[in-house]
């Protein structure tokens, strides 16, 4: 780290050498702000860095937005051409109503580790403050090792695995509740059913029994009225 900042001192420089060959050398003055530090994992696909300028009485012109990085051991100019395809290893997205340039880094990898640097200029503007860039974002890419490429893929295979497994137990958990019910509402059917047959056998019984009974007392002989037989004797007595 003591390297790169000790290359700073030179990449400002070079920096403005580079700016200053934009236009030539009014009050236009330009202010740069990048965020001061990034840090990300290799395996994300694209990473964006945002750079926002003000300007103060700077020409209606369109300003130029150049972007440089500083490595371990030497610097690069990135995107002189605006590298606005996707399958460019950077793009620069310019957004200049709202005072916005930003860099995406493609397909990163632990080498994109550098500090990336912002720049703005009006070529028109003779003020010395006309071109200006950001103090620089340190983009730090880790090399996670815990979570390589491989052990990702072995990861989403076991989440497949385990929720196929927790899906088959859900379904022969709901299939055997199931079962379970028929079986019980099967058993209470034929209790039911015993019980309504063995009611029936008992109104049977019952019925015969009230049959038999009332066959019984309406063979027997009526029994005569000794009251009447002696009415009838006296009637005879009587002249």
């Amino acid at each position: 780290m003591e390297t790169m900042n000790r290359g700073n001192v030179g990449l400002g420089v070079e920096i403005s050498l580079i700016l200053f060959s934009v236009g030539v050398v009014s009050t236009c003055t330009v202010s740069v702000m990048q965020p001061g530090y990034l840090e990300v994992d290799y395996t994300h696909q694209a990473v964006i860095i945002e750079c926002i300028f003000f300007t103060t009485d700077c020409p209606s012109e369109k300003p130029t937005s150049l972007w440089f990085r500083y490595g371990a051991h030497q610097t690069e100019t990135l995107c002189l051409d605006r590298c606005s395809s996707e399958t460019d290893k950077f793009t620069v997205t310019e957004t200049l109503g709202k005072n916005q340039v930003s860099l995406t880094v493609n397909r990163v990898a632990p080498n994109d580790s550098a500090i990336y640097i912002c720049g703005i200029a009006f070529p028109s503007a003779v003020a010395p403050r006309a071109k200006q860039t950001g103090k620089g974002t340190m983009l730090v890419v880790r090399e996670n090792k815990l979570l390589s490429k491989e052990v990702h893929s072995l990861l989403i295979v076991l989440l497949a695995l385990l929720s196929i497994y927790i899906t088959g137990v859900c379904v022969i958990f709901i299939v055997l509740s199931k079962s379970k019910f028929n079986i019980l509402r099967h058993k209470r059917n034929n209790e039911d059913l015993q019980k309504k047959s063995a009611r029936r056998v008992f109104q049977e019984i019952a019925q015969e029994l009230y049959r038999k009974r009332y066959m019984e007392t309406s063979q027997q002989p009526e029994k005569e009225d000794p009251y009447e037989n002696r009415s009838a004797l006296s009637d005879q007595k009587r002249p």
